[in-house]
Parts: C-alpha cells; sequence; structure tokens
C-alpha cells in the first residue's frame, strides 16, 4: 500500500487552492473547475470542491467539520515560514515553539479551518528520525 494523496474538500475552491499555492510555494494542477491538485513530492494535496462529494454517492465530507487531523509539512525554517504565513492567515494557533518531541512547529488553519502544521526538526534525534 503507498500513501499518495491527502484531499481536503471546500465550499469556495478557487481561495482554497490560491491559499496551499501561497502557504506551500507549489503550483496547482487544474483537472476541472471543481479539482485541483498539489504535489509535494511523495504525496499530493488534492482539494476538491462540495459538488466532487456527489461523485461518491451523496455527501460524505463536510468543508470545515474536521477538528482531529493535521496536515503536516516539514520544512527547512518554521520561523522563516512563520514571517510569510502570518500575513496570509489570521488563524495562527500556535507561534513557533520548540516541542517536547524535538520538532519547532508553527500551527494554523486554512480557510475551511483544517489545522495545518509546519515543522522544522531541530533536536538531534528528530534530526536524524527525518534524515
Amino acid at each position: 500500500m503507498k500513501l499518495t494523496s491527502l484531499r481536503v474538500i471546500t465550499k469556495d475552491i478557487r481561495p482554497s487552492v490560491q491559499f496551499y499555492e501561497k502557504v506551500t510555494g507549489l503550483t496547482a494542477r487544474w483537472y476541472t473547475e471543481d479539482f485541483a491538485e498539489l504535489s509535494a513530492g511523495t504525496i499530493t494535496i488534492a482539494i476538491g470542491s462540495l459538488r466532487t462529494m456527489k461523485l461518491f454517492g451523496g455527501n460524505p465530507a463536510t468543508p470545515a467539520g474536521n477538528k482531529n487531523t493535521i496536515i503536516e509539512f516539514m520544512v527547512p525554517d518554521v520561523d522563516e515560514s512563520y514571517e510569510r504565513i502570518k500575513t496570509l492567515t489570521n488563524d495562527i494557533i500556535q507561534e513557533p515553539t520548540t516541542m517536547p518531541w524535538g520538532n519547532r512547529s508553527l500551527l494554523f488553519c486554512d480557510p475551511d479551518g483544517n489545522l495545518i502544521n509546519f515543522f522544522t526538526p531541530v533536536s538531534d534525534e528528530a534530526i536524524k528520525k527525518f534524515s
């Protein structure tokens, strides 16, 4: 088995895709007006409009309904990323903080309220884990 993508369902796809492009520095590839993807190397962030849920036989996903999952990105310098991110959202949950497990972490929300963590390994153990 290979995890290939994480899909975010949104009520308003254009602003959501633009937000992810700005925070990641990636360019989205649009497949339809209701579906785009941003490839982040080993995983893809897929963004679909609420209308795409009808193709799955109903409405199994609800935008902004997810408060138990965090989308995580390892970045070269989380403090540098914070300077850019804080101009893109007013929804910063936690400014860069060094966590007990050795990552320096920035937690914020996308336009639909989904949690996003940018982190940089800073302890010897965390650096070793991700190298």
